[in-house]
């Protein structure tokens, strides 16, 4: 195994934010980390970049232990980390590239050669003499990536890259992450968009409260969605679930867990889904929300609020009819 954690626990201040039994990175594939923003991504992936070292645990890299600093410095060299904010020097885009080949002994032609091959792959040459400071949210993510890539690491870490790009630029992004990991790259991605993270990922991990969960992101089914456009029915089990899409063919549906209205009876509504079930549990977090599981055919996870639980009068075993409008089922 190329990249590996073990047994990592992280505090501050006392508090355990990070607690994760093993996760393994292999050449060649993409990971992507979900969950919901203070889920513990950014601060697993700093460790993994061996940026901060973890409170406990084990990192192994090419199966040695990381565990010195100049264990760390050195592995630094193999494993690179793009944050969401991503810091650029002062200079052009092109002398912030150049940094990295310096350090590592990379100069002259071949210098010149790795990053315009960089700057074409995440298509902006036209940011080359840009003054690096000056960028974009967006061209300053890109720029990061091209920064990280020119280096050629063997694992590369990415914290949200594409949360300030639009969804072409976004698609172009994950396009080369695919490519690169062909190329025997092991790439982790961070996002909090499933989408995103079931489109381009080999595996996904989901992390709540800092911790793994072993359950996969909520409320998603594997489809065949007839031809034509606009609203469509497909079927899960022997339920019927209208989508808006213009997609046909095997897909993947995603009915997001807050956008249910839940009632104790059908009501008049412009939501094309509506669905009788029946509550097979209730339970609450620490951050003001309950989640139903209710069974209506299939299984679905809806989030509601206390007041909303108390006002409905709502127990396990209670009927209830599910509402999704068709525009909120997402198709990927």
């Amino acid at each position: 195994m190329l990249l590996s954690a073990r047994h990592i626990e992280h505090h501050y201040r006392g508090r355990c934010v990070l607690a994760v039994d093993e996760i393994e990175f292999a050449p060649g594939t993409i990971t992507a980390l979900v969950g919901p923003n203070g889920s513990g991504k950014s601060t697993l992936l700093r460790i993994l970049g061996f940026l901060e070292t973890p409170t406990r645990g084990t990192l192994t890299l090419d199966g040695k232990q990381v565990r010195t600093r100049a264990d760390r410095l050195a592995a630094r060299r193999t494993v690179t980390l793009v944050e969401q904010q991503p810091f650029l020097f002062g200079g052009t885009v092109k002398s912030n590239l150049m940094f990295g080949l310096r350090t590592r002994g990379c100069r002259g032609r071949e210098a010149t050669t790795r990053v315009t091959e960089a700057l074409q792959t995440i298509e902006i040459e036209e940011l080359a003499e840009r003054d690096a400071r000056s960028l974009s949210d967006g061209e300053k993510q890109k720029a990061a990536v091209a920064r990280a890539l020119v280096v050629q690491p063997r694992v590369l870490l990415l914290d949200e890259p594409a949360s300030a790009a639009d969804r072409a630029s976004k698609n172009r992004l994950y396009r080369v992450l695919d490519d690169v990991r062909q190329a025997g790259l092991a790439v982790c991605f961070a996002s909090h968009h499933l989408e995103d993270a079931y489109r381009w990922s080999d595996r996904m991990v989901s992390l709540e409260g800092g911790r793994a969960s072993p359950v996969t992101p909520e409320n998603l089914f594997r489809v065949d969605i007839p031809p034509g456009t606009g609203a469509k029915p497909v079927r899960v089990g022997d339920l019927e679930i209208h989508v808006v899409t213009d997609t046909s063919g095997p897909a993947t549906i995603a009915l997001p867990p807050d956008d249910f209205i839940v009632s104790k009876s059908a009501f008049p509504s412009s939501a094309r889904n509506q669905f009788p079930g029946r509550i097979k549990r209730i339970s609450e977090d620490t951050r003001g929300r309950v989640t139903l599981t209710v069974d209506a055919g299939p299984e679905f996870i809806v989030r509601i609020t206390p007041d909303s639980l108390a006002e409905l009068g709502l127990s396990v075993g209670s009927a209830v009819v599910l509402s999704v409008k068709a525009v909120a089922v997402r198709v990927f």
